[in-house]
């Protein structure tokens, strides 16, 4: 390793994410020829194949698969030691990566991105929907920022209190959950009460990596359940279907007033006394300082929470 090129770092993780030395020479800008000559440099280096061979494209290695998480924390120090000591946005290239969970694109994206765009008009910003990992490659450094739901109620294994050490964050929006059932659902003649909303079967859209909600946690502290018969992870497909049946579905009360107003569907209150949780963005320690990254996360921030300040019912 003493005359070794820094540089094939950079090769190194984006063949993990593209899995194709084709893709990876297209990102890059450099020929399949080239990036094949650094993958064997890497091979000789590591003394491990890296990747092998598949049908549908490169599949890394135990040893590559280590080398990732540490592969992200180098090349965020070594970019930290060669960013500029001051940031300007409209000379900026940088490629931010975000993980977001589905309902909150439309409550962000809209309300920052017009203006980063004029303002930054070369920075990309990579979105991923939030999953079971993403709070690991947050804690990892592989993800730049992530939005995600977390709860103000004390009864939720998702309070916002458990949040990692490492990382710092902002609440961006309240929020709270309501029930949509179709028009002519045959409950809108029933009296509203939790004895009705257990009655019927339920709609349940997975989202953000997580299986069940504080709806969920309060229930079960009183030896309830919802009796859920079909769980879907598409809001657009789950609104369709309650539409379409007999099923409830419980939403995010602001993604449900943008989005719910397309289908012919009542909204109700959810019949149990919950506290509004949050949507957060989240970003780990090691960017506090990084005046780029300070930027973007500031703009989101302060777009989004003067929107939603301005505009509590959307």
């Amino acid at each position: 390793m003493k005359n070794f090129d820094f540089n094939l770092l950079t090769v190194l993780e984006v063949l993990l994410e593209e899995k194709s030395v084709t893709s990876a020479a297209a990102r890059l800008h450099l020929s399949q020829s080239a990036v094949s000559k650094q993958l064997a440099r890497l091979r000789d280096t590591f003394d491990d194949k890296l990747f092998e061979r598949t049908s549908h494209g490169l599949r890394p290695t135990p040893k590559a698969l280590a080398l990732a998480p540490e592969l992200r924390q180098v090349l965020n120090q070594v970019s930290q030691l060669t960013r500029p000591s001051d940031f300007e946005p409209e000379l900026s290239q940088r490629k931010f990566r975000i993980h977001m969970v589905e309902t909150a694109y439309s409550l962000t994206y809209p309300y920052f991105m017009p203006e980063l765009l004029q303002q930054a008009p070369k920075i990309k910003l990579d979105s991923q929907t939030w999953h079971h990992n993403s709070m690991e490659m947050l804690l990892r450094c592989e993800v730049d920022l992530g939005i995600a739901c977390r709860e103000w109620d004390n009864r939720s294994l998702m309070h916002i209190k458990n949040i990692p050490d490492e990382l710092e964050y902002v609440e961006l929006l309240r929020d709270h959950p309501i029930c949509l059932v179709s028009n002519h659902h045959p409950l809108l003649k029933e009296p509203w009460n939790l004895d009705t909303f257990l009655k019927y079967r339920h709609l349940q859209v997975t989202f953000g990596g997580i299986e069940h909600w504080l709806l969920d946690d309060v229930l079960k502290l009183s030896h309830l359940d919802r009796d859920i018969a079909v769980n879907m992870s598409d809001f657009t497909s789950a609104m369709q279907l309650c539409e379409q049946s007999e099923l409830l579905l419980c939403c995010p009360a602001k993604y449900a007033s943008q989005m719910s107003q397309n289908y012919a569907l009542t909204t109700l209150t959810v019949p149990t006394d919950l506290i509004p949780g949050a949507y957060v963005l989240f970003w780990h320690k090691h960017f506090n300082f990084d005046l780029s990254h300070t930027w973007l996360r500031e703009l989101i921030a302060t777009r989004t929470i003067a929107h939603h300040q301005a505009n509590p019912l959307s």
